[in-house]
């Protein structure tokens, strides 16, 4: 599996050591520089994104590369028209699931969409959308997400590097194929994407959608230190593969999963020799002193995976033939168009509990409840196949009072009080799911809310 063997290229990837130096570098570069050339980093600035694989092929990637976060060096000049930038930066909430405190907020901004195309990225965005959540376990996990739209306007519509490297249009985001003379490699200008990310009330993750047919993506994977995001999944809007491009980048993003796919054929990567990997996907243990370690995804081995097979330790992963160990042979980390590993659902639901809470109070806490009152909770249903729903309970000054069992709303009244004193009324919400066997993950599926009550 030779990365990036169709461009002609060598391969374009690197390591987590060689990215963590690479970043040394250039801090210790700007530090040195002058003021002008301070002025002028952002425009050199480069950042690491992944390179997706090849469109007829299943490999979900083919490494990664270094680009220039401002994008492509063949600038264009805004010449948006009055009525053309009254129509750009609306935003709307495509998908309401509840405040974005409690949510994991999803921005999606169309790229190569004229002001007269608008009502077509609304749709994309849609049917994008659906393609993510048609995949576990986004399935079941769909109702905690909120996700908005952010309109950019674009001078012409399609995007650079589309049908060929000559190929230049104006458009709001930047975005181009052929970035690093990589054709399937769409990059953006990060810059330009963030200052519509801002628009947006809250932003855990970004996806870009390029109005194109060609086959193309990119996963800028590091989290924004400005606006708080994972990271921007790039893709082609109507490519049928792009969908499973930008859930390939997203288990890196929300799962902070490895990729477990492996370059033979590489010197550099035929094995690995350094240090256990911090991916929860990826271990230098086989089977057997995984499961004596009690490490990595040891309580999965044996059980059948939704990607076929086992749960086991298979060699090659992490961009390594041996000396790293993937959990199956064939999940949506290596091959496009295969679902999560057991272990990796179990790390995307992490990710997904990281930004949401699945207990949202619809009652203010700030004030004392009294009988006239009702405390009222809003709890997210889950949409999977076995029907299984959250665990509600509710307490009285740490006391369950079963009767309750199951209900989103509490009066007041129920409670038969019989005192003057302040009491603590609390609801708590669990997700019971199977699919979580780590008991540190599993802590994080309960949330509980506070009121304090009297007669």
């Amino acid at each position: 599996m030779d990365p990036v063997r169709d461009s002609g290229r060598r391969p374009a990837v690197r390591t987590a050591v060689r990215a963590a130096v690479a970043m040394v570098c250039a801090t210790a570069a700007l530090v040195a520089a002058g003021p002008a050339d301070a002025a002028d980093a952002p425009a050199k600035q480069r950042i690491e994104v992944e390179i997706p694989g090849p469109e007829h092929g299943g490999d979900a990637g083919s490494g990664h590369a270094r680009v220039p976060a401002a994008g492509s060096p063949a600038k264009t000049t805004s010449r948006l028209s009055p009525a053309e930038r009254s129509a750009d930066g609306p935003v709307t909430k495509m998908i309401d699931n509840g405040s974005t405190a409690d949510r994991l907020d999803v921005v999606v901004i169309g790229d190569g969409y004229t002001a007269d195309e608008l009502a077509r990225f609304h749709t994309d965005a849609e049917q994008k959308w659906a393609e993510v959540t048609a995949v576990e376990p986004y399935t079941t996990y769909r109702n905690l997400f909120n996700v908005w739209t952010v309109d950019a306007v674009s001078h012409d519509s399609g995007v650079s590097g589309d049908p060929d490297p000559a190929t230049v249009r104006d458009t709001a985001l930047g975005s181009f194929f052929w970035c690093e003379d990589i054709e399937r490699l769409l990059c953006i200008d990060q810059p330009k994407v963030d200052a519509y990310v801002a628009k947006a009330p809250a932003a855990d993750l970004v996806i870009v959608l390029a109005n194109s047919a060609k086959y193309g993506g990119a996963g800028y994977n590091e989290p924004s230190a400005t606006l708080g995001y994972e990271g921007i999944s790039t893709a082609s809007a109507g490519h049928p593969k792009s969908g499973q491009v930008a859930i390939h980048e997203t288990g890196h993003s929300l799962g902070k999963l490895a990729d477990e796919y492996f370059y033979a054929g590489v010197p550099e990567y035929e094995k690995y020799t350094g240090p256990e990997p911090g991916e929860s996907n990826s271990s230098a243990l086989p089977a057997d002193r995984m499961a004596a370690q009690r490490a990595k995804w040891y309580r999965w081995l044996g059980e059948e995976s939704p990607d076929g097979g086992t749960v086991g330790a298979y060699e090659g992963g992490n961009y390594f033939v041996t000396g790293l160990y993937r959990p199956t042979d064939n999940s949506l980390m290596r091959v496009l168009g295969k679902p999560f590993n057991l272990p990796g659902v179990e790390s995307m639901i992490a990710g997904f509990y990281q930004h949401a809470r699945i207990a949202t109070p619809l009652t203010p806490t700030d004030r004392t409840l009294r009988l006239r009152h009702t405390a009222k909770v809003s709890v997210p249903k889950l949409s999977g196949a076995d029907g299984r729903q959250p665990v509600v309970r509710w307490y009285l000054d740490g006391r369950e009072l079963r009767r309750f069992e199951g209900r989103t709303e509490v009066s007041v009244a129920e409670l038969w009080l019989f005192d003057f004193r302040t009491h603590r009324l609390t609801v708590t919400a669990e997700d019971r799911t199977p699919s979580v066997r780590d008991p540190k993950v599993k802590r994080t599926l309960r949330s509980s809310v506070d009121w304090n009550v009297r007669l």
